[in-house]
C-alpha cells in the first residue's frame, strides 16, 4: 500500500506528502465571491534542490450547476466525468485512464475507492485525521494501491471533488441535526466486499 498524508482534511487547500515527506501535491483554493476554483499542483521531477511544481488539474466548483474538472487541456463537466449513481448520490462513477470503471463511495465519515465491477476490489481509501484521544495521533491519510499508481492524478482529483461533497453532506446532516434540537440555524450556512486488490479490469 501507498500512504499519503495530508496536511489537513480540508483537501481544496492542503499538502499531500509521500511516506518518505516528499511533497508531492498541493491545492489552493483561494476566496472568492463567485465560483471557487481549487488548483492541483503536482511535483515537477527535476534535478535541482528546490522542488518544482506544475498545475496538474483545477475543479471549477459550482452550487447550481455541474462543477467542472480542467485537465491535459481539455474541460469536462463533472456530472459527465464522474456520474452520479444511487437514489442519496453517494456512489461516483468514472472510467479511468486504463478503461476500466472505478467507484467512489461517500460513507458518512470516509469515502473509499473501488472496482465498479463484481469483484469491488478496493483501490483507496480515506482515513481521517485523529485526535490520540484513544490510541495515537494522527494527520489524515490517503491510502492507495500499487495497481492505481498509473492513474495517480485521476486517483487525486476525484477524491478532492468527492470527499469535498462527502463532506459537505456531513455539514448539512449536523446543521439539521442542530435545527432539530433547536440548538442553532438552518442549513445552508472521489470498500465492498472483497478487500483484496487484484489486477485487471
Amino acid at each position: 500500500m501507498i500512504l499519503l498524508t495530508l496536511s489537513s482534511e480540508h483537501v481544496r487547500d492542503t499538502v499531500i506528502t509521500d511516506e518518505q515527506g516528499q511533497i508531492i501535491y498541493t491545492t489552493d483554493t483561494p476566496f472568492s465571491f463567485g465560483s471557487r476554483t481549487t488548483t492541483i499542483r503536482k511535483i515537477k521531477p527535476n534535478n535541482r534542490r528546490r522542488d518544482q511544481f506544475e498545475v496538474m488539474g483545477e475543479i471549477e466548483w459550482h452550487s447550481w450547476s455541474s462543477s467542472k474538472f480542467r485537465f491535459g487541456g481539455t474541460e469536462v463537466e463533472t456530472a459527465d466525468f464522474i456520474e452520479r449513481r444511487g437514489f442519496t448520490g453517494r456512489k461516483r462513477v468514472f472510467i479511468g485512464p486504463d478503461g476500466c470503471s472505478y467507484r467512489w463511495d461517500l460513507h458518512r465519515r470516509v469515502v473509499v475507492l473501488s472496482r465498479d465491477d463484481r469483484s469491488r476490489t478496493e483501490v483507496a481509501r480515506f482515513h481521517r485525521a485523529t485526535l490520540g484521544i484513544i490510541g495515537r495521533k494522527r494527520k489524515a491519510t490517503l491510502e492507495v494501491s500499487p495497481e492505481v499508481v498509473h492513474m495517480m492524478d485521476t486517483v487525486i482529483m476525484t477524491f478532492i471533488y468527492v470527499e469535498k461533497l462527502r463532506k459537505d453532506k456531513e455539514q448539512s446532516s449536523r446543521n439539521a441535526g442542530l435545527n432539530a434540537s433547536g440548538g442553532g440555524v438552518g442549513a445552508g450556512g472521489g470498500f465492498g466486499a472483497g478487500g483484496g486488490f487484484g489486477a485487471g479490469c
